[in-house]
């Protein structure tokens, strides 16, 4: 909602979903997503419960090991997100250079390689399964005294300002 608020300039179409914590119901609307708005680039937040004032930028989805159930009480067939998808795909994002170029003043910025395979991990990977890559995922703390909807909402607009930036290097 804080980014929402913000924007992210004239000239990027924002547009915010809530996905359901249900495997396929989120894979349908990301297919949905890369299908009817074919983004530049789609950008996954999450939330990471343990995680106490840090963001987590992650580099890749995995396909397999999904066990855990859903909201529904269901898992994916398999255990995996597409069957005929490779074991992992990364983004086109490299996060470990936006890791290692941006601060924000109060929250504590990390990389990462595994998104932990609920739907968060399944949600990545199956967008980046659909957006050949060009997706991005981050992994919020919940909101707290010393994590504010307001510095949270200032910390994703200028992550994803920096990963628009890597988009527009791409395309030159």
């Amino acid at each position: 909602q804080e980014l929402s608020k913000r924007g992210l300039g004239k000239n990027v179409d924002l547009r915010i979903m809530q996905l359901p914590v249900v495997y396929q119901k989120a894979k349908e609307q990301v297919f949905k997503i890369w299908t009817t708005l074919q983004p530049l680039l789609t950008v996954h937040v999450g939330l990471a419960s343990s995680a106490k004032a840090l963001i987590i930028l992650e580099q890749c989805g995995k396909n397999k090991g999904y066990r855990e159930m859903d909201a529904c009480g269901f898992r994916p067939e398999g255990g995996c997100c597409m069957l005929d998808g490779p074991e992992k795909i990364e983004s086109t994002i490299n996060m470990k250079t936006l890791w290692k170029n941006i601060s924000v003043e109060g929250i504590d910025i990390i990389f990462s390689r595994d998104a932990g395979r609920y739907i968060c991990d399944y949600t990545y990977y199956t967008s980046l399964y659909y957006g050949d890559g060009r997706a991005a995922f981050i992994h919020v703390p919940p909101l707290s005294s010393s994590v504010t909807a307001e510095l949270l909402g200032r910390a994703l607009q200028t992550i994803i300002l920096e990963m628009l930036k890597q988009c527009g290097e791409e395309r030159e």
